[in-house]
């Protein structure tokens, strides 16, 4: 047991270590009440003129919410939705947000819908886009991956991009369809990918003003094994798919690097494939890499790789565990891309969080018992990268816990990553933090701010309490704003921050 006089010491180091108070204006939104019993946050967005709607699930309804400026709500309306019929996505633009949603009406049909909501108007309607019949329950969306999209919108708001699986018995076909956003008419359907004997992994999607689509990929080369004989057994194919033409580039890997997954940004003439690398295997981390490709020819115009600065494992390990990992090369593992943020002056924020499932037996006292699955949503990884694609600096934070549990956002040159952990944190000797809960102990919000120099501060925003428990992993930043929902069942409330 610990003395007393250690643990005064270290109550007083907690005290000290959190004296910060949060960097930005907190005021919460008066309360309000649901209609019925609600689940999770299916959407939540603000238009330029600070209207906010929210968008939920119950059992059998969507919750169509919308407030105004000051948060007070002003319409609400439940959609009936079908008993087979599941969100997929959603995206959002002007004053709208398109839901997406998949309906199993038989064992071999499905039918993707598209719900759009007008925050203006608070209007509803719904519109199917497509119906397809599958064989043997093969999936028609790729999954895999902790967040993974199959939906995209162009920067101008004018086209929807969608990509579905054509999996069929012996072979792999995949397709693009791409709809207008003020109709959802479909301006052209394409193929553009049918392999009989190769496997392919849709990684990400997107699309330009002018319908032109970019899809990334894994294409295996024999198996669907990510090594093989020691070396990657895949290449990542970029492909740049029109309504009469699809083009493809092979971004061909060194024999010792494996990279999980890379996702798609693009600007005026590039597109920038991010991501991060292993010399091990696909589920570990070395550092991180970029492909410059030209949006135009596909050409790779520029790749860079970069290992994890040695401050990442100073955040995670005690001093002496984290300089022996990086002098012997040790690298990270099970880390999944949450956000890519890029600031006005083309710096890239590439945030990923460790993300695991254990199982565990748990007896129930009369001889028996019950296999438990336990997921595990641990450390945050955060790399700011150039215009040039090169590293400026990496942190990381040294995480605990059993449910989704943070946001980013990117307010005047400073990242923060919002997240409730314990309520009082404890600093430990070598200097490190760590963001976890006790089994007994309530919780905090906190706003864990990166400078653009990558310095950092902990920042307590309010400790929980009753219906003031508010959930960030749900929140939405528009217009210098972030605004997340709060836990409570019956009433509710927002906090803003600013």
């Amino acid at each position: 047991m610990r003395k007393l006089f250690t643990l005064a010491i270290t109550l007083v180091m907690a005290l000290s270590a959190f004296a910060q108070t949060a960097q930005l204006a907190v005021s919460e939104s008066p309360e309000f009440k649901d209609k019925e019993k609600a689940g999770g946050v299916l959407a939540i967005y603000t238009n330029k003129e600070s209207i906010t709607a929210l968008i939920r699930e119950s059992k059998r309804h969507i919750l169509f919410d919308v407030f105004d400026s000051s948060l007070n709500k002003t319409h609400s309306s439940l959609i009936e939705t079908d008993k087979r019929e599941f969100f997929k996505d959603y995206v959002t633009y002007g004053d709208e947000i398109k839901v997406f949603t998949l309906y199993s009406p038989s064992k071999k049909e499905r039918v993707i819908n598209c719900h759009t909501f007008n925050v203006k108007t608070k209007k509803h309607s719904k519109t199917q886009l497509l119906s397809k019949t599958i064989t043997k329950r093969f999936p028609i969306f790729s999954g895999g991956r902790k967040r993974e999209t199959s939906f995209a919108i162009s920067p101008n708001g004018q086209y929807i991009a969608m990509a579905t699986d054509d999996i069929k018995k012996n072979s792999n076909a995949y397709s693009i369809h791409v709809f207008d956003t003020d109709d959802l008419s479909l301006v052209y359907s394409k193929s553009y990918k049918d392999e009989e004997n190769k496997y392919f992994e849709f990684n990400d999607l997107a699309i330009n003003n002018d319908a032109i689509t970019y899809s990334l990929g894994k294409l295996y080369k024999t198996s669907d094994y990510d090594k093989v004989n020691g070396k990657a057994n895949y290449d990542f194919i970029i492909y740049k798919i029109i309504e009469d033409n699809v083009q493809a580039t092979d971004i061909i890997l060194k024999g010792e690097q494996f990279i999980r997954s890379l996702s798609i940004s693009q600007n005026d003439t590039n597109l920038q494939l991010t991501g991060f690398y292993s010399e091990r295997n696909s589920s570990r981390i070395k550092g991180g890499c970029t492909f410059t490709v030209n949006s135009e020819s596909l050409s790779i115009e520029k790749s860079n790789h970069f290992e994890l600065p040695k401050q990442v494992y100073y955040d995670l390990y005690s001093e002496s565990a984290a300089k022996r990992k990086k002098t012997k090369g040790k690298e990270l593992s099970n880390f999944y891309t949450d956000y890519i943020i890029e600031d006005e002056g083309g710096n890239t924020y590439l945030v990923a969080e460790e993300f695991y499932i254990t199982t565990n037996y748990v007896p129930n006292g009369m001889g028996g018992g019950y296999m438990q699955t336990i997921p595990h949503y641990d450390d945050i990884l955060i790399m700011k990268i150039n215009k040039a694609g090169n590293l400026d600096w990496g942190r990381s934070i040294f995480k605990r816990s059993g449910a989704p549990s943070y946001n980013v956002f990117l307010k005047d040159d400073k990242l923060h990553v919002l997240l409730n952990s314990g309520k009082n944190l404890i600093e430990k000797e070598d200097g490190r933090t760590k963001v976890s809960k006790g089994w007994f102990e309530s919780t905090s919000l906190y706003d864990i701010v990166f400078d653009k120099y990558g310095d950092s501060s902990y920042n307590k925003v309010q400790d929980n309490k009753g219906n003031t428990h508010y959930i960030p992993y749900f929140g939405t930043f528009n217009n210098g704003t972030f605004i997340m929902t709060s836990a409570g069942r019956k009433k509710k409330q927002f906090m803003i921050l600013k």
